[in-house]
């Protein structure tokens, strides 16, 4: 049985297919189109998926689509009618998006795609977050928790999971939203939405929570874990490109770091409420976590160490672009019955480039054998070289896990400062991760114990030991943490290999990561894309595939 997965329309569009409810493809579209957080049909995404499998789309038993449209676009009617005036902005752009492609999104899969409407299906945006988590996992049974700005009503979806069912218990609505919360302080200090969370993430290990009790007279947790807004400091609900008003501004004066640290705290605390309310409700010792939310991986290894669950997995592609392979797994397990036979060990489910298309993008490169181009790649970096590295499929989800990389020596101070400003073109305040091997991680990471497998996946953060913060200082946060990713060499064996060569060389086992892109642009994903990104930016060397290229 073939079942595609579609997310599209609102940010990161994706494409996911499934063969007997084994994953085979999946991608989010940006990596074609280079458009970074592509929202459009995922036309390329699908394309390479059929490639990837080896079929076309009359091939496929049905189409799963991640949300259902029209009750999203009855939020946003009775919402607008709920806040007219203030909102006729809101409505007429509403209008123009949502009566144009969002709202008939099964004309358009069926005239793209030439199937029938009787294939087409849908599922709904928070159990497609739920089902991206909980089936992808290797738990039999677990709690869920998904969180992100707004779904068509939900924002927060509370469930368990046991076998091929997901049962929600209970769901927290629009407009009250940890994520549109985030959101608005995202904005608020300067960042894009859906794009800088993460920034304030980051800048919020150099702040202190002072502010985080007007934080939260924004949020009311109750006893339950629920939570109110109070939306006499929001415009997100009344309009189109305002989150916040002057109340807000007000309340809070000049942005700074302390803020950014205010708002993490504050949304911890309610993300903490929440989890122990669901192991109060379902007793379960595993917790699967999605949704945009999701990505914040400080929050998440605060759940891991203070929470109440002994195992946590996390969905690497937490936001949107996962709900493409939720919708498909639900379809297959809770509403068709298939067995699970499958969970996620690895990211690499996109494109992988052939020997000739590297020969073609890099004619005068270096051929060499396995074992000499890991020893050449990691005298390069032992010597303070910075690397591109481009091998097999890219990864799923926004992390690059050593096939889309720029990988460097972590243990020179300036290395942060050279890669953001010369390479990166980001923030100088910014982190960097660690890949370190399984076998050497404990040595050099206080790792959350319920967060050992995220942590394959850049989903959490650990504290890097004291004996070795001045030995890592490029990977090591001003806090003193890092976001950590374990390698092992069934998921990743010529990465590992890598990271073995540069301990041996250096007695440090670890190197930093960083995705292969440079401001404003997806991960690459060609031979071509991964040159021209290299020679645009000051990366020393060049590796793809057998292929190692050297600046002249």
């Amino acid at each position: 049985m073939n079942i595609l997965g579609i997310s599209c329309y609102f940010h990161d569009a994706a494409a996911a297919l499934l063969r007997d409810g084994v994953l085979v493809a999946a991608a989010e579209e940006e990596r074609f189109s280079r458009k970074k957080h592509d929202s459009g049909f995922p036309a390329n995404a699908i394309e390479f998926c059929f490639r990837k499998a080896g079929i076309a789309a009359r091939d496929l038993d049905c189409v799963v689509f991640y949300e259902k449209p029209f009750r999203k676009f009855e939020r946003l009617l009775i919402s607008v009618l709920q806040t007219w005036p203030r909102s006729r902005t809101l409505f007429r752009e509403a209008a123009v998006a949502w009566l144009g492609d969002k709202l008939w999104i099964k004309d358009r899969i069926r005239s793209r795609l030439q199937i029938p409407a009787s294939r087409i299906l849908f599922s709904e945006h928070h159990l497609s977050h739920a089902a991206s988590a909980f089936y992808c996992s290797p738990f039999e049974e677990a709690a869920i928790l998904t969180v992100d700005g707004v779904g068509e009503w939900a924002t927060t979806l509370l469930a368990a999971g046991r076998g091929t069912e997901i049962r929600p218990i209970r769901e927290i609505r629009f407009p009250h939203s940890l994520g549109l919360l985030y959101s608005a302080f995202t904005a608020y200090l300067g960042f894009e939405v859906n794009e800088g969370e993460y920034k304030v993430m980051g800048l919020a290990a150099y702040g202190k929570s002072v502010h985080g009790d007007r934080v939260r007279k924004l949020l009311r947790i109750a006893g339950d874990g629920s939570f109110e807004l109070d939306l006499d400091y929001f415009d997100f609900h009344e309009s189109a490109t305002q989150m916040y008003n002057r109340r807000f501004e007000a309340l809070f004066g000049r942005p700074d770091a302390d803020l950014a640290a205010s708002v993490q705290a504050v949304t911890e605390e309610a993300l903490l409420a929440l989890v122990r309310e669901l192991h109060r409700e379902t007793g379960l010792s595993r917790l699967c976590l999605a949704g945009g939310v999701a990505l914040n991986c400080v929050a998440n290894s605060r759940i891991m160490r203070e929470g109440p669950f002994r195992e946590v997995w996390v969905q690497p592609a937490a936001g949107d672009s996962g709900g493409a392979l939720g919708a498909a797994l639900y379809a297959a397990h809770a509403a068709l019955g298939a067995p699970r036979r499958w969970h996620m060990l690895h990211t690499f489910w996109g494109d992988e480039p052939t020997a000739e298309e590297i020969e073609l993008a890099a004619p005068g490169a270096l051929r060499l054998d396995e074992d000499c181009l890991l020893e050449r790649t990691a005298e390069l970096l032992e010597a303070g070289s910075v690397v591109g590295w481009l091998q097999g499929r890219f990864e799923w989800g926004p992390r690059a896990l050593g096939n889309r990389s720029i990988l460097a020596d972590p243990r020179r101070a300036g290395m942060t400062d050279a890669l953001n400003l010369k390479v990166k073109g980001r923030e100088p305040f910014r982190p960097f991760a660690p890949s370190v091997v399984r076998e050497d991680c404990d040595r050099w990471f206080d790792v959350p114990a319920a967060g050992l497998d995220a942590a394959r996946f850049m989903t959490c953060v650990a504290g890097v030991r004291p004996s070795g913060q001045s030995r890592i200082p490029a990977v090591t946060h001003v806090d003193g943490t890092a976001r950590i990713q374990i390698v092992t060499p069934d998921a990743n064996p010529r990465y590992h290999r890598l990271i073995e060569a540069f301990g041996r060389r250096t007695g440090v086992p670890v190197l930093l990561n960083t995705s292969f892109n440079r401001a404003g642009e997806p991960i690459v994903n060609t031979p071509a894309e991964a040159v021209a990104a290299w020679s645009a930016s000051g990366m020393d060397a060049l590796v793809m595939g057998d292929s190692l290229l050297l600046r002249k």
